[in-house]
This record gives structure tokens, C-alpha cells and sequence, in this order.
């Protein structure tokens, strides 16, 4: 059959696998690229779409691909985009285009999850055994209250996870150091008059003094849950979830405008890259190590879901000016829920 143009009408059995093809890539890219671009917090429910593991993506993107072999160029060519799509941006993947040269100091954030590694019997030798693994100079610890605890009580299990370094404890918080530390502190980042913290430092690496900031963000697990579970009842939990990470987002990005002096922010943000939690803190100055300096996609959290693979990168280290990158990369599942992530950063001015 042909059309009023005079072209051939596709066979009725073609027009299915077309059909799937275009859907598919529209299924595996559109609804989150363009919400992404514009920050998916922006777009209420879409927001959810962060947290999705990633093979929900790639599938419909692989199944498109696989229903276009059979048609013509363009539809090769619309799948073999939509899959590329998923793969780079929507996944995440950092191709480390912009690493820093100079001499290195090496900074570990982990959410060690210390409330189960006292459940376990080598629940802490298997943290200290990541953090020793990659022997960082600089070292912060996130849902580490347990362990601030147990190192008071049993000196030799603190030395054990922490080494020899200088040991600032504050809640569930922990920073410690190979180089000098003084003014350590929390400070405030609560939301709706609930009280919120984060730790800083002023670390002297060779010579310099830097702001090392560490965080930890309000979770977004009940508002996942509660949607998981009520779907469109449990919508209302869900942006509201939304609207305190923001909140706190804000001002920890109003706290670092503030300082004077070269600033490192490091933990779990609970956010991945494209969410405004990060848009917010790199506006006030601050850039994403991974993406800057990584190679791979960098997820360090899931593999204890029931998936058993990191599918989010939703712990960060972030530098501001005066700081570079060197190189960026996460550790192991063995220690925690987190894996930790690594940075070993360039200090402008630091001796060699």
C-alpha cells in the first residue's frame, strides 16, 4: 500500500517494532532529561525519578535499541541516541576531563553507619579496614555517633579505626587529621524549627588553612518509603522531603559565602549530582570532585538494597577555590550501606 506521496506504507508487523522503538527511547530519556536540566526538584513528583535504580533507564533504552535493528537508519540512530543519553548524562558518567596536577593530600568521607557496625562482631575492624585501605590524610566519618562513643570507652578501638590522627567528635560527626586542626565546630542548618548540624574545621595542610566542612543531610528514605507504599497518599511526605533538603541545602550554601579562607565540603548529601541540593552549593562556589576528576559513575550507595548494586552517587566531596583535583573514586561495600568516597586534592600554595 502506498501513501498519498507515493511512498511505500510499512508492512502492519513493522509497526510495532517502530512504535516500541520510539517509545522506548522516549521512555529510557525524555521524562527525565529535560526535568533534569532544569533541576528535578522543580517538577514535584519527577523528582522522585533521581533516586530510581538506574537499570529502570537503561532497560527501555536497550529495548529500543534492540527493536530498531531491524528498520532503517534513522531509527538506529534516534535508539542508538537514546541510549548514549542514559548511559552519559542520565547515569551520571564522569569521564575525568579536568584533573589537577600537584602535590596530593587525601581526603576520605564515609557514612560508616555505626549503629549496625556495633551489631556486628567485626563491624568496626571492617570500617577500619576500608579507611586504612586508602590511608587518607584527611578523614571524615558520618553516622559515626556510636564510634565517638566507643572510642572514648575503649581507647584502643579508636586507635584501631582512626589511627594516629588529631580526633574532633561532635554528635554524628567525627573529623580527624594528619595535619593540624583548630576551631572545630558545629553549625546549624535545621529546617522547620527542627535542629540540624554539620561539622567544621580549619585544617593546615602544608602551610595553608582550608575550611573543612563535613555533612550530613537529612535522609530522603521516609519520603521515599512513604510513596513506595501510598503512592499518590504519600506524595504530600515526599515534597515535603524535598523542601527541607532544600532548605538545609540553602543554608549550609549561605554558610560557605560567607568564609574567607579555601573551603572543602565533604558527606552525604543524600542528593545525586543533578539534584538542586548540588546546584545550590556549587552556586555558592563549589565544585564536584567526581565530575571533575573521576572516571565511571561513582554510586556509593544500594548495594545493600535488594538490588546488591550501588546504583546512586549521592555522597560527595565538593572543593571550592583554591583547591584542585587530582583524582576522585569511591571504595568498597564491605564497611557500611555507603561506600566511602576518595579525593585526593591539590592545595594552591601548599608546600611540596
Amino acid at each position: 500500500m502506498t501513501t498519498r506521496r507515493g511512498l511505500q506504507r510499512p508492512p502492519a508487523h513493522w509497526i510495532g517494532p517502530r512504535v516500541a522503538s520510539r517509545g522506548g527511547v522516549v521512555a529510557g530519556a525524555s521524562p527525565w532529561w529535560r526535568p533534569g536540566a532544569a533541576g528535578p526538584e522543580q517538577f514535584g513528583p519527577l523528582s522522585l525519578a533521581q533516586y530510581v535504580p538506574f537499570p529502570a533507564w537503561l532497560a527501555p533504552a536497550l529495548l529500543a535499541l534492540a527493536g530498531s535493528l531491524g528498520l532503517g537508519w534513522r531509527w538506529r540512530l534516534s535508539a542508538g541516541a537514546g541510549l548514549a543519553l542514559v548511559l552519559a548524562p542520565i547515569m551520571g558518567l564522569s569521564l575525568a576531563p579536568e584533573r589537577d596536577e600537584g602535590p596530593r593530600v587525601r581526603l576520605m568521607t564515609y557514612n560508616i553507619k555505626a549503629y549496625y557496625a556495633v551489631e556486628r562482631p567485626d563491624g568496626f575492624a571492617a570500617i577500619a579496614a576500608e579507611i586504612a585501605r586508602h590511608d587518607p590524610d584527611l578523614l571524615v566519618l558520618q553516622d559515626a555517633r556510636e564510634l565517638g562513643a566507643a572510642r572514648l570507652a575503649d581507647p584502643a578501638l579508636g586507635r584501631a579505626v582512626l589511627g594516629d590522627r588529631a580526633v574532633y567528635a561532635y554528635g554524628q560527626y567525627i573529623v580527624a587529621s594528619r595535619h593540624p586542626i583548630r576551631d572545630c565546630a558545629p553549625g546549624s542548618i535545621g529546617f522547620r524549627d527542627r535542629a540540624h548540624t554539620f561539622v567544621s574545621c580549619v585544617v593546615r595542610v602544608k602551610g595553608v588553612d582550608i575550611d573543612l566542612l563535613t555533612v550530613h543531610l537529612l535522609t530522603p528514605r521516609h519520603g521515599l518509603n512513604a510513596t513506595r507504599a501510598e503512592w499518590l497518599g504519600g506524595l504530600d511526605e515526599w515534597l515535603q522531603n524535598v523542601d527541607d533538603r532544600l532548605e538545609q541545602a540553602e543554608a549550609l550554601a549561605a554558610n560557605v559565602r560567607q568564609r574567607t579562607r579555601p573551603v572543602v565540603l565533604a558527606g552525604d548529601l543524600n542528593a545525586p549530582p543533578r539534584s538542586l541540593v548540588l546546584r545550590h552549593l556549587k552556586e555558592a562556589g563549589l565544585r564536584d570532585a567526581f565530575a571533575q576528576a573521576g572516571l565511571g559513575y561513582g554510586y556509593s550507595y544500594g548495594h545493600s538494597l535488594k538490588p546488591r548494586f550501588s546504583f546512586l552517587r549521592i555522597d560527595h566531596v565538593l572543593a571550592g577555590r583554591g583547591i584542585g583535583v587530582a583524582d576522585c573514586r569511591v571504595g568498597g561495600p564491605e564497611g557500611s550501606t555507603h561506600r566511602p568516597v576518595i579525593a585526593d586534592l591539590v592545595i594552591e600554595g601548599a608546600a611540596a
